[in-house]
């Protein structure tokens, strides 16, 4: 017994170079308002962490905001399993249209938000909720703008077209940077206090501009070709995830390409800027205008990957952006440090911190309920270093051992804040970075050695999922795996990176998690995927 029906065949009909470039525009708009709400959040992490998580140490606060932050990326699988099944029933335009409607709601009422001084733990609570329907509208914006602009491109140039919606995410952020500077601007020394509402409340001129460009749009040609033909699915998730033949290309998908992208694209940019910010201590008006000079040279990278990856293959490419991330993630990240903060690189060689206690005695530097009080010598000690931006590591002493804390040659017995602080600037430990020392160029050029990687993995993406897919189950069976992998494996990564920094000292250490992801996804790579370049997907 099948559950499709056949009825009268169906011709595709022709569309012009303007109806193309229209598509792209209306579907690359979501993800840069996609993009724009991600970036703005994280980089109001802080400011965020102030006004909707006290109570806490500022360690903490910022932890949480960033768990907020994460909540989103969470939900979004669930979010693809309702809205890629309305896609593949309903339609791509209509579903595309709720999305971006809900995303763009959600995004604006966190301007609106009273902060916990005002209404208590219902702050965070809101910000929280908030958060997961930004991430469950997103669980099906990305699948329907990659398969929108698919299904419209010339067969020879889907990479290419479909790059431009990851373009358009470099894009978003961007205009993050762009909007938080101006309203900076604008409100001085207020925008801590409710300046910070402005880039939220703005957004919701982006929404109508793409609500509005998204109803004159028309239906994807090949699900009315599917439509026409009766074959539109009437059970996509259980065509998608109960048949093992499909099945076992979605975690293909996942392991092998949306896994890896992820973390390079977040590494690229958004892990780079918190390591910028909150690591290296470069002033972030200095670290947002670098960041904004290397997304400009770097967003058609974007788009030169993915006609690239029409020449020679999706899979090649892939293959090159997850193979360098693997081999230069460290390298670069420690060339970045000697560039961005010379004294803290000179001076963690010359003069090396080693916090040496009984492990007993020392907390990890998190409290997720605001009841650690970190009073120990060991607590104290890592502490001040961590806010101090100064590198460490811990070497375990005998149970019952005072703590030691060495500084080059100093050696301070016990916990003596003043000595310690006194030890670390003669060591030549600089509170904040200084920003005539910055060398810019090279800064520039590792940032833009970082997007290139992203780019070789996220570039031919939306294409090469498409292609993996049959239509009448394209937009469930590809938002999955794609909103598992940005969503757990790379919404998370500024958490997972940041919060063992804090506690080990290793200003590094956070860089193993992409690493693994990376080599993980090169390995089923190339064993597992396929090329899909010249795969007709109109054929099913």
């Amino acid at each position: 017994m099948t559950d499709v029906a056949q009825t009268s065949p169906y011709e595709r009909p022709a569309t012009s170079r303007r109806d193309e470039r229209k598509v792209i525009f209306a579907s690359s708009l979501g993800t840069v308002f996609e993009w724009y709400d991600f970036f703005l959040y994280g980089s109001l992490a802080a400011v965020i962490s102030k006004q909707f998580f006290a109570g806490v140490n500022d360690t903490t606060a910022f932890i949480f905001a960033l768990l907020a932050f994460a909540a989103g990326f969470l939900v979004r699988p669930f979010g693809a399993l309702v809205f890629g099944r309305l896609g593949d029933m309903i339609g791509r335009k209509y579903t595309f249209l709720a999305t971006i409607l809900l995303m763009g709601l959600s995004t604006f009422a966190v301007g609106l938000l009273p902060s916990y001084a005002t209404i208590g733990v219902a702050a965070p609570i809101i910000l929280i909720v908030l958060r997961l329907l930004q991430g469950l509208a997103l669980g099906g914006e990305y699948g329907g703008a990659a398969i929108y602009v698919a299904e419209h491109a010339p067969d020879h140039k889907r990479g290419a077209y479909t790059s431009w919606i990851q373009c358009t995410a470099t894009g978003g952020l961007l205009l993050s940077l762009v909007v938080i500077w101006g309203c900076r601007q604008a409100t001085g020394a207020e925008f801590e206090t409710w300046g910070w509402r402005l880039p939220f409340l703005i957004s919701i001129v982006l929404l109508g501009i793409s609500t509005w460009i998204r109803l004159s749009m028309q239906e994807s040609p090949a699900f009315l070709k599917m439509k026409a033909e009766g074959k539109v699915s009437k059970s996509p998730l259980k065509e998608s995830f109960t048949r093992w033949s499909n099945l076992k290309i979605v975690l293909i998908a996942l392991f092998s390409i949306n896994a890896g992208q992820a973390v390079t694209f977040y590494a690229a940019q958004f892990y780079v800027m918190f390591f910028l910010t909150q690591v290296l201590k470069v002033d972030p008006a200095l670290s947002n205008g670098l960041l904004i000079i290397s997304l400009v040279i770097g967003a058609p990278l974007f788009v030169i990957a993915g006609w690239v990856s029409d020449k020679v293959g999706r899979k090649p490419v892939l293959v090159t952006g997850l193979l360098l991330a693997t081999v230069l993630y460290f390298p670069l990240f420690k060339a970045l440090t000697h560039y961005a903060n010379p004294q803290i690189d000179a001076a963690s060689r010359q003069a090396p911190v080693t916090v040496m206690a009984d492990p007993a005695t020392c907390t990890f530097q998190f409290d997720p309920v605001g009841k650690a009080k970190f009073d120990s010598a060991c607590d104290k000690a890592k502490t001040l270093l961590v806010k101090g931006g100064v590198p460490y590591s811990t070497v375990a002493a005998p149970a019952g051992s005072e703590l030691v804390v060495t500084v080059g040659e100093k050696r301070i017995e016990g916990f003596d804040a003043a000595a310690l602080g006194a030890a670390v600037k003669d060591a030549g430990y600089p509170a904040v970075a200084d920003s005539s020392l910055v060398n810019r160029p090279m800064v520039v050029a590792i940032i833009v050695a970082l997007i290139f990687i992203a780019t070789c993995c996220y570039g031919p993406l939306a294409a090469l999922m498409v292609e993996l897919f049959p239509t009448r189950i394209r937009y469930t069976s590809l938002s999955l795996p794609y909103h598992i992998g940005n969503g757990w494996f790379g919404g998370v990564l500024p958490t997972l990176s940041f919060a063992p920094v804090g506690d080990t000292g290793n200003i590094f250490y956070g860089l193993w998690y992409p690493v693994l992801i990376t080599a993980m996804s090169l390995v089923c790579s190339l064993l597992f995927l396929r090329e899909t370049k010249d795969n007709d997907i109109h054929a099913d």
